[in-house]
């Protein structure tokens, strides 16, 4: 019986991918599939690794000059970035930095003739259009994750190891970054790993607001236009970066815990 149901769900999710959606015009694997490489570059490769990078760093500063002005510039940047909503920064910067100066291109991933640019210009031009939505995008993580960073910091650092090492004459930096770092990245791990399917929905706004052709847009317009062969298949979509987004906690966790790594390896 268990058998036939994983089956009959293996059969479910192939007539999702291979319908044909209304907005695609093709089988919703087709129509996604270019899609899904969008959202992954801006959410993942850029947008995850530059808020979990800026909130250890933020982090560890914070933690480090505790109740210095070092800790409470941070913490009042970070609230304030959290209390800020992403849509209304977005149009705000959209319009000071692309409408009145001209510094930043405002909506797309590529300019015009971009086919024709050396490979050089390709990419400065795709950088300068990641600027904005990957800055908004991260702005809320980058804020609640510097904060958890801070306080697991802070708890690390007065624990008896920790004592142990400075007695021992280690350097700060080993310290900072070799003992209580390490031990406060285990739980960061679960974060990153929980985040990935999240990239879905936290890129509906931007994408929507800055034009981007990924999987949030398109999830948002099949949503209005109840486009249901669509919304299924980027669900299911989800559900497999769910399982990834484990796997990568799992790895992470082996190789930052020595204990885990003994433990598979025996």
């Amino acid at each position: 019986m268990v058998g036939v149901t994983v089956l009959l769900g293996v059969k479910d999710i192939v007539g999702v991918t291979v319908g044909v959606g209304v907005i695609v015009g093709v089988t919703v694997l087709l129509g996604v599939k270019d899609m899904v490489g969008v959202t992954v570059l801006v959410g993942v490769i850029v947008g995850v690794w530059v808020i979990f990078a800026l909130s250890i760093f933020l982090g560890v500063v914070s933690a480090v000059n505790q109740n210095r002005w070092p800790d409470r510039l941070i913490t009042i940047i970070v609230f304030v970035g959290f209390a800020i909503p992403g849509f209304w920064l977005a149009l705000l910067l959209m319009y000071w930095t692309g409408v009145t100066h001209s510094w930043l291109p405002i909506s797309g991933l590529h300019s015009a003739g971009y086919e024709k640019m050396s490979h050089i210009a390709q990419y400065v031009d795709l950088f300068k259009h990641l600027i904005l939505p990957v800055s908004i995008s991260s702005l809320g993580g980058l804020a609640s994750i510097s904060l958890y960073v801070r306080n697991g910091m802070l708890d690390i650092l007065q624990q008896d190891f920790i004592t142990t090492a400075r007695a021992k004459g280690l350097p700060e930096n080993k310290v900072i970054y070799g003992h209580a770092l390490r031990n406060t990245l285990l739980p960061l791990i679960t974060i990153i790993g929980l985040s990935i399917p999240g990239l879905i929905g936290g890129s509906v706004i931007g994408e929507s607001i800055f034009a981007i052709s990924g999987m949030g847009k398109l999830f948002f317009d099949a949503v209005l236009m109840r486009d249901f062969p669509v919304v299924m298949g980027i669900l299911t979509i989800g559900s497999v970066l769910t399982l990834f987004g484990n796997l990568i906690a799992d790895i992470g966790y082996a190789w930052a815990d020595p204990r885990i790594r003994r433990g598979i390896s025996n």
